[in-house]
């Protein structure tokens, strides 16, 4: 492991793959087996692109750590989520990283397709000179969070898998100094993939 790994911590947080648990939805649109598919296969395309990021890295599990599955345990630390909420969990996750005295740290999600390795190693670069770095989703939430030191308020207070999100963190972090990516296409509904070429052997006529 570099010195500049050190550093930098990446979170990735997923859920344990049970059909009619993940991508509900979708299910709604394509059945709880075909969107258990979907999500088995973003989370082997999240394994693959954050296996070549230049950090640490954390998966952090939402029922339980499994010790036997596509993520390497010689390349990634295994943790289970704790906390009430969404919200809650994530601060935890980055308190426990800053308290592993990482300077820089950057938790992502699992499920999304349209984010790859550059994207990661970009936020990690713009964290050099900015607080904070947000990837916002087009459906008004995030994809991407970092920064620097521990801000608890960012992760209260919010309706988490809402459309408003992203507005009330952006909110929260009105006089910091934050830079924005690029905004993605996060995959929840239907409309998010069916014409998306990688998704097409998933959706039925």
């Amino acid at each position: 492991m570099t010195e500049i790994n050190k550093e930098k911590l990446l979170l990735i947080f997923t859920k344990n793959p049970v059909a009619g648990k993940v991508k509900t939805r979708l299910a709604k649109d394509l059945g709880n087996e075909k969107a258990l598919e979907i999500y088995k296969f973003l989370l082997d395309h999240s394994a693959k692109f954050t296996s070549s990021v230049n950090a640490a890295k954390q998966v952090h599990y939402s029922d339980s750590v499994n010790n036997n599955d596509i993520w390497n345990n010689e390349m990634y630390s295994k943790k289970k989520q704790f906390g009430e909420d969404l919200g809650e969990r994530m601060l935890n996750a980055f308190k426990n990283g800053f308290e592993e005295n990482y300077k820089k740290i950057i938790v992502i999600g699992s499920d999304m397709y349209d984010i790859d390795s550059n994207d990661i190693e970009n936020a990690f670069e713009e964290l050099e000179n900015h607080e904070y770095v947000i990837g916002p989703a087009e459906d008004g939430g995030y994809y991407l969070f970092g920064m620097k030191s521990l801000n608890s308020d960012v992760f209260k207070d919010k309706e988490w898998g809402t459309s408003s999100v992203l507005k009330d963190t952006l909110k929260d972090l009105s006089n910091e100094d934050v830079k924005l990516l690029e905004s993605r296409n996060d995959v929840d509904l239907l409309d998010d993939i069916k014409d998306h070429p990688a998704f097409q052997k998933y959706i039925t006529i």
